[in-house]
């Protein structure tokens, strides 16, 4: 089903397959007539694996459950019956909120990484998109091709040659480039006493695929493990119903058609055209019109200079944001009303201040442990600039407000320092500048999809708002020692920002395990750990599955 490319599976795999997916064939499908917990752990393992969630099931769960009992089981039987008794509750209670209570695991395969972005945008669902730190770009679908969008209309335009010729050589440098970094970052760091073989060359397979991320282009096809119930998909099919990327309108009806299959009563509103065709058509014309007026009104509106490295500014926050705090800290211990609080704590001195803000925020054994909502009382915004794979990252992050600005190769990239000491850096420039010529040609014949050509190195602006519960969530969980360094230098700046540029500094003290140190191959540690966890579930005699 061009533009995707179908997997075989035998007669065998296509029995057992239908029980618990909703179509054999196309990129989207439904999980259904599995425990949750398989569910989940089916995801969790999707995100670190090149395989189909399909393949991954058959090759790699099918061998732990038992099957035989669902044989014959058809994946949509049985819906008719559940639909009716839906539509005598609803029918009664005549209520949005029904839609809240029944969720789906759907499975996106095959989307670009500007098309993961529109996804991944509602706060009220649960995500898990394949990383570009455990699996390597540098092999082929089973079609053939590397793994990019092929869009239709690109393809049938002047540029489709173009397109897939610039594509495949940016896909064939990166093939080229990651057994080199290899080598030069084993010849670096090498292998601790102590440290399996598995160990070491996970640690430094992970720093090699990241310095190398920025190579790959932004249609680069991602895996996405989405939960979510009724009413969350309605409201993320209406977005893409009408939203200007072709892959996206496309997808929502695959979708569509997918969750139909489990969920139709949940999804009635969608595509009536005095409902969510209504809603939709809003969406787009307030789009449109406020990009024609803001195009009128600055006609140079992207126009900007290339920096370098990430840039962070703190662009607005409360000056009494701590003493905000600290009355929201007070409140549920007294029957004062608020602005008897309000008085009282600022007659409270800077050690009274102190202690109290200790007291409530306690000693926090890990990052897990963070304190109450009184920390929601205040709020930062950023200003950001970064690569758009840091971007890819931060995005995901749902408990705040994140928006930004059109992908494009104006703001100019950096070659990793990774990269430039294992002397491949040549390649590197000239392959980003491919990327940058490409997209100025795409610009003029197919606006939309140009920014498909755009190496994940270039950077982006965006903009994030946050509570200070939340930026204690992201600051610590991003600056650990095992995520990337784009995205760590980011989350750093944010937690230095908020202690000297806003002068919260209790808040930011709260902050324990931000972590502002450097590290060379980030990921050892964490695999250290993983491998110690591994040996205690197998009862350490070495059988552990890797």
């Amino acid at each position: 089903m061009f533009p995707y490319a179908e997997e075989p599976f035998t007669d065998q795999e296509a029995e057992i397959l239908r029980r618990y997916v909703t179509n054999l064939e196309g990129p989207v499908f439904a999980l259904v007539n599995l425990p949750e917990v398989v569910k989940g752990a089916l995801f969790a393992r999707y995100s670190r694996s090149a395989k189909s969630l399909r393949r991954l099931f058959l090759d790699e769960f099918v061998g732990d459950l038992d099957v035989s009992g669902d044989a014959g089981v058809d994946a949509t039987v049985g819906l008719e019956r559940a639909e009716q008794l839906y539509e005598r509750v609803f029918v009664e209670y005549g209520d949005d909120s029904v839609a809240q209570l029944g969720g789906v695991h759907l499975a996106c395969e095959q989307s670009s990484n500007l098309l993961t972005k529109v996804l991944e945008w509602g706060r009220l669902m649960a995500y898990l998109e394949q990383s570009t730190r455990y699996v390597a770009y540098d092999s082929r679908l089973p079609s053939g091709h590397y793994r990019y969008f092929r869009d239709p209309e690109v393809l049938e335009s002047a540029l489709g040659a173009r397109y897939v010729g610039d594509m495949d050589r940016m896909f064939d440098t990166y093939a080229e480039l990651l057994p080199a970094t290899q080598a030069y970052l084993a010849q670096k760091f090498p292998r601790q006493p102590g440290d399996s073989d598995f160990v070491y060359r996970q640690s430094v397979r992970a720093k090699a695929l990241d310095a190398l991320r920025g190579l790959l282009p932004a249609s680069s096809l991602s895996n996405v493990g989405m939960y979510g119930t009724g009413q969350a998909y309605e409201l993320l099919l209406l977005r893409m119903q009408l939203h200007p990327l072709p892959e996206a309108r496309r997808y929502a009806q695959m979708m569509l058609e997918e969750l139909r299959k489990v969920i139709p009563s949940f999804l009635q509103r969608v595509d009536v055209p005095s409902r969510g065709g209504a809603w939709a058509r809003y969406l787009a014309e307030t789009r449109e019109r406020t990009d024609e007026l803001v195009s009128k009104l600055w006609p140079d509106r992207h126009e900007d200079e290339p920096g370098t490295g990430p840039d962070v500014r703190l662009v607005d926050f409360d000056r009494q944001g701590e003493e905000k705090v600290l009355v929201a800290i007070c409140y549920p211990h007294t029957s004062l009303p608020e602005q008897e609080l309000w008085r009282r704590v600022q007659s409270l001195s800077s050690e009274e201040r102190t202690e109290l803000f200790r007291a409530y925020v306690g000693d926090r054994g890990n990052r897990r442990h963070r304190p109450g909502r009184a920390l929601e009382e205040t709020s930062y915004r950023f200003d950001v600039v970064s690569d758009y794979g840091a971007f890819r990252d931060l995005q995901r992050h749902r408990m705040l407000t994140v928006q930004w600005q059109e992908l494009g190769p104006h703001l100019g990239y950096d070659v990793p320092p990774t990269v430039e000491e294992a002397g491949v850096a040549d390649p590197y420039r000239v392959s980003m500048e491919r990327s940058a010529e490409l997209y100025g040609l795409m610009s003029d014949v197919c606006p939309e999809q140009a920014p498909y050509a755009v190496a994940l190195g270039f950077r982006v602006r965006y903009s994030m708002h946050m509570n200070a519960r939340e930026a204690m969530h992201l600051t610590e969980l991003r600056s650990g020692q095992q995520g990337h360094p784009s995205y760590r230098h980011v989350a750093q700046q944010m937690h230095t920002l908020i202690a000297e540029q806003a002068g919260h500094r209790a808040i930011a003290d709260a902050m324990t395990f931000v972590d502002h140190d450097d590290y060379e191959l980030e990921r050892l540690e964490a695999e250290r750990r993983a491998e110690a966890r591994r040996e205690s579930a197998s009862g350490g005699d070495g059988t552990s599955c890797r």
